[in-house]
């Protein structure tokens, strides 16, 4: 059974008014009819040197956190010692809660030039965290982006990216939203490797590669829901908002997105 929640990425468009609320966002996710958040290291702030903290706000609010997002550069032919030490950091971090995995994202720069090096010094500094991760016994997942400097935006980068992925320590998360704005179709996408799929965000985009709120773009949700469901995939679908609307409020955005679920997904 497929379960929803939110990435916090709705709410860090505005760092500085939600880094580090938390307990907020929880009670949004729960308003919403979900009951779990995936979160990035930054909007954690104290929390992240608290594990034990969140777990007990979790606890509270009959919550769940289903990932940890890592983001890093890798830019160099192995992680440097920031990136080992913030990568480890996160290992130990995930191991505090049963049933999250360790979601891997490359920050992406302002271009794609030196393509084929940058994105094999990538894939060796994304398998070896993956491979600590392992050790540790936590399940983890690599989520490639579209910006224009992402290394892994389009068809033959994303070929590339799965065949070189280490399926022994490393899924795919894949984000509707992402996939399509780099040209793909979603729901081949979906199907295709459907396999090695380990986490998964859902984003609506329109015609014209604009984020939108779920159900008001050209994705097709129930069709990608299907391929997941028809795939037996039982773990989470998280929903990243990234829509000029919830710049402005992230709060009645998820909201929203959370009747979109319940009535159409669910």
């Amino acid at each position: 059974m497929i379960k929803f929640g939110f990435q916090t990425y709705a709410w860090q468009m505005s760092y500085d008014k939600y880094a580090g609320k938390i307990e907020h966002i929880l009670d949004i996710t729960k308003q919403s009819g979900l009951n779990a958040v995936e979160a990035e290291i930054c909007m954690l702030k104290d929390y992240f040197e608290n594990p034990e903290a969140l777990k007990e706000l979790l606890t509270k609010k009959d919550m769940n956190l289903s990932a940890l997002c890592l983001v890093c550069d890798w830019l160099g032919c192995g992680e440097t010692s920031e990136e080992k030490l913030l990568a480890d950091k996160a290992i130990k971090y995930v191991q505090n809660f049963p049933n999250a995995i360790l979601v891997l994202c490359q920050m992406p720069q302002n271009d794609r030039k030196n393509l084929a090096k940058r994105q094999k010094n990538a894939l060796v500094c994304i398998n070896n965290a993956a491979k600590r991760s392992n050790d540790k016994g936590l399940s983890c997942a690599f989520h490639p982006n579209s910006p224009a400097g992402s290394v892994f935006r389009f068809y033959d980068d994303y070929k590339l990216m799965l065949d070189g992925l280490d399926s022994r320590y490393v899924g795919f998360a894949p984000d509707s939203g992402h996939i399509i704005k780099g040209g793909m179709n979603a729901y081949d996408i979906f199907r295709d490797y459907i396999s090695i799929i380990k986490h998964a965000h859902f984003k609506d985009i329109d015609a014209n590669g604009s984020w939108r709120v779920m159900g008001e773009g050209i994705t097709d949700f129930p069709q990608i829901a299907e391929i997941l469901k028809n795939g037996e995939y039982d773990g989470y679908v998280m929903i990243e908002d990234e829509s000029s609307e919830s710049k402005i409020d992230p709060d009645n955005v998820c909201i929203k997105n959370g009747k979109y679920i319940d009535s159409v997904l669910l």
